[in-house]
């Protein structure tokens, strides 16, 4: 353990004096160069994950909202129903075809195929907030894809300073590994 400080300690010596056992100083810029290009794709990615999570969040949100203004004015027309049958006058057919319309308002409220009935907003509400955690997940691979891309670039960074090859090597595996997620979630492939 002592030889492997004192092997550290050398190369922060020779890092002090500006010495690097850097071969390929100009190589690893480079590598650092497209690793911070990489980072720059990945924190774009993730930027549009998440303004697809807030507009499928608010999407749904609005439909959950009409969802329940339905509720409401179906609540109604059932709540009319029971006044129009109590009337003395209940047989009279006029009140009758009031009373129908307001069953059949009802009914409208909770099914309209084609439109917008309840079970119609529903289901496309419970679309929306898949897609919404969809996003999300999304978002949550590229902000991993994005530190794992920071950190390798500190780590080369390091390996040009201090001359420690296996920072360099560290960091082109961090990077590797944070590519590779960075490309499954913006391809929503996982």
């Amino acid at each position: 353990m002592s030889i492997e400080f004192e092997h550290a300690h050398e190369h922060l010596e020779h890092a002090a004096h500006g010495k690097t056992h850097d071969s390929h100083p100009k190589g690893t810029a480079i590598l650092i160069a497209v690793m911070a290009a990489a980072l720059a794709l990945v924190e774009f990615a993730a930027k549009d994950a998440q303004t697809g999570y807030i507009s499928n969040h608010i999407a749904a949100s609005d439909t959950w909202a009409q969802y329940q203004a339905k509720s409401i004015r179906k609540a109604i027309y059932l709540s009319d129903t029971v006044t129009l049958a109590s009337l003395p006058n209940a047989p009279d057919p006029a009140v009758q075809k009031r009373l129908a319309d307001a069953r059949s308002n009802a009914a409208r409220m909770q099914s309209e195929p084609g439109s917008d009935g309840m079970d119609q907003l529903a289901e496309k509400a419970h679309e929306r907030e898949h897609e919404r955690d969809h996003e999300m997940h999304r978002s949550h691979l590229l902000e991993i894809a994005s530190g794992g891309l920071q950190i390798a670039i500190v780590l080369s960074s390091i390996a040009i300073l201090i001359g420690l090859p296996h920072f360099k090597v560290a960091g082109v595996i961090l990077a590797v590994v944070a590519v590779v997620c960075g490309l499954l979630g913006a391809m929503s492939l996982i």
